[in-house]
């Protein structure tokens, strides 16, 4: 009677936390670039079963559900016009601009492209609204002078993507800076930060993306989907009900046979 108990509540407890998770992804759903979290239970009984026999597992007993992880999937959403040239959107899924914190120098990562031209003690440069400079195809700051700005912004609209190998650019034109994207071989194990933004674990190394397809003047919208993240909450909150009506069923229960007893 005990573990039915504590198995309800568990399971009133995990509600609990994926309701969490939904609501986080409600209040991000007009935030550029964002991408919805989704929450990954895994059964406590089953978990231990289904190892092999002697086996020292991370949970030796227990029933019931937990809360195992949230993932994230980072797949190109709608995209909206933008009134600067300087805002970019990223059409290749699982892709990212890298970031550079100019205080500390450390790097994130994120698809929200709203960028604009600072004013630093060497030039302008392109920054994030968090005041995070954009990092080019080399790993440097993109100078955001005009003339640069400019000459970035043609290339792109002549595209620097050769159609076949013979019309490979020279390697001039190649070098110069471009705002670039970023993958992972397994992107699903960033682990979020504020501000909208993504950081590898340690020793996941970023991959440059070849010929990323970026488009200017657009930006990409949140990946939240109003409609399927209000069909979660109604099934959490369904879910709750229940896990807290087996709690009262297994209370009264528990009086009952305590009353038999005298």
């Amino acid at each position: 009677m005990y573990q039915s108990f504590y198995t309800a509540a568990l399971g009133a407890g995990t509600c609990m936390a994926k309701m969490g998770v939904i609501s986080n992804n409600l209040a991000n759903i007009n935030n550029d670039g964002y991408k919805p979290k989704t929450a990954a239970f895994s059964d406590l009984l089953n978990y231990n079963l289904n190892d092999s026999e002697g086996a020292v597992t991370e949970l030796m007993a227990g029933n019931g559900v937990r809360m195992q992880r949230t993932y994230s999937t980072y797949r190109t959403s709608a995209l909206a016009p933008s009134n600067s040239d300087i805002d970019f959107a990223i059409l290749d899924d699982n892709a990212f601009f890298m970031l550079r914190d100019p205080a500390t120098g450390e790097i994130s990562y994120t698809r929200d492209g709203h960028f604009y031209r600072a004013q630093m003690e060497d030039g302008y440069y392109l920054m994030t609204d968090n005041g995070k400079l954009v990092l080019d195809q080399n790993g440097e700051p993109l100078k955001a002078e005009v003339p640069d700005i400019e000459r970035m912004l043609e290339m792109m609209e002549e595209g620097y993507e050769p159609e076949e190998e013979d019309d490979e650019l020279d390697e001039e034109e190649e070098d110069l800076p471009r705002v670039s994207a970023y993958t992972f071989s397994n992107p699903s194990r960033l682990l979020s930060t504020e501000a909208n933004e993504y950081v590898p674990p340690a020793g996941m190394e970023p991959i440059l993306v070849p010929h990323a397809q970026i488009q200017s003047g657009v930006l990409e919208r949140s990946g939240v989907d109003l409609s399927k993240e209000m069909v979660k909450m109604i099934e959490c909150q369904r879910a709750y009900s229940y896990a807290l009506k087996m709690v009262q069923t297994s209370d009264e229960i528990e009086s009952t046979i305590n009353s038999l007893r005298g």
